[in-house]
């Protein structure tokens, strides 16, 4: 018989054991100061749906006005007045995307910038640390269609009360919000206790 040629396999040895370390014993990672956006944008104009019925509603009536009475010969109006419906009519129905989009806002993980205006803008911050309670709101168009309102009450003297309307996917945003407020407070030593 003949003998295997090639010698004995070392043996692997195993990998180092760690013990685990407790949680407690971790070191503590330094306060990171980088700025992480959560959202930036202005309200979905899908959470407006109610704005843009009544304006809907209200050019149709303008529209009336404009064009059934000369057509049914009720009453003869001068080309201009015509004009001026059709045009207000069509400002009307334009309203509600102007309004929803002269509104921004810019959540951070330190901030809350509220940006009003198209031509003249006005911005207030919101600093975390300011923030007493946070509120979420969602009917239930809201949920179908994916949007919600999350309301923050602070001790901010410029911004006591700022609702957030419109904002997508807003339970998960709540959540991160909600976490954030209170880590901020903790690094700054703000963090409110309750005495029974």
């Amino acid at each position: 018989m003949a003998e295997n040629e090639t010698g004995p396999t070392p043996q692997q040895s195993p990998p180092p054991q760690v013990p685990p370390v407790a949680a407690d014993d971790r070191p503590h990672k330094p306060a990171d100061d980088r700025e992480e956006v959560y959202f930036e944008g202005s309200p979905q104009l899908r959470a407006e749906m109610k704005k843009f019925i009544i304006a809907g509603l209200f050019a149709i009536v303008l529209l009336f006005c404009a064009i059934v009475p000369p057509v049914l010969k009720w009453w003869h109006e001068p080309a201009w007045l015509i004009a001026m419906l059709v045009i207000a009519a069509m400002v009307v129905m334009l309203l509600p995307i102007w309004f929803t989009k002269s509104v921004r806002y810019r959540i951070s993980n330190y901030r809350i910038d509220y940006e009003r205006g198209l031509l003249a803008k006005n911005i207030d911050t919101l600093e975390l640390w300011h923030v007493e309670d946070i509120q979420f709101h969602q009917s239930l168009l809201d949920r179908i269609l994916n949007v919600g309102t999350i309301t923050v009450l602070s001790h901010d003297e410029t911004t006591p009360s700022l609702e957030m309307q419109g904002l997508p996917n807003p339970r998960p945003l709540f959540e991160s919000l909600k976490q954030r407020v209170i880590a901020v407070k903790r690094q700054r030593g703000v963090v409110k206790m309750d005495i029974g």
